[in-house]
């Protein structure tokens, strides 16, 4: 899936943006946040939906994410937290700890695209604007990497 051709059109990403607001407007959010480099477009349009401020979380050199270049969380500052395609749950994971250790408090996860089929728990109330039922391999699983079928990465296509 590559998110980026539904987040270069302007009212389709905003169509979906308004359905994570909706869904996440009850759990009354100050602030968004949404790692690096999906994140960034959706966490400014839900919080632009939601007339709230929308800010990053963005690796720290140490394997983890961090709310860096200025921006600051008040202790208990309720905090949306909203990413594009949920496949491990592992820029969530470090944006919800990010956003711990900046001293907010994550009261809600929003996606665009879930691919677990609902399995992720984070702890807080969880939205995806659509499911996506794909598999994914290991690379020494992959039967397409078994038959010597190379995987062509979006970045460079």
């Amino acid at each position: 899936m590559e998110k980026f051709n539904l987040l270069q059109w302007s009212d389709p990403t905003k169509l979906v943006c308004r359905k994570m607001a909706d869904a996440m407007r009850e759990q009354q959010p100050v602030t968004v946040v949404g790692p690096t480099t999906g994140g960034i477009i959706l966490s400014y349009e839900v919080a632009r939906q939601l007339g709230l401020r929308g800010i990053i979380a963005e690796p720290n050199g140490e394997g983890g994410f961090a709310i860096q270049r200025g921006f600051r969380l008040e202790p208990g500052e309720r905090v949306l937290v909203v990413d594009d395609i949920l496949t491990t749950g592992g820029s969530v994971v470090q944006t919800i700890d990010a956003v711990r250790e900046a001293g907010g408090e994550p009261v809600g996860v929003a996606v665009m695209v879930d691919r677990t089929a609902g399995a992720m728990d984070f702890g807080v109330p969880f939205f995806a604007a659509t499911e996506v039922e794909m598999q994914s391999y290991e690379a020494d699983a992959c039967p397409l990497c078994r038959e010597g079928i190379e995987l062509k990465n979006p970045k460079s296509a």
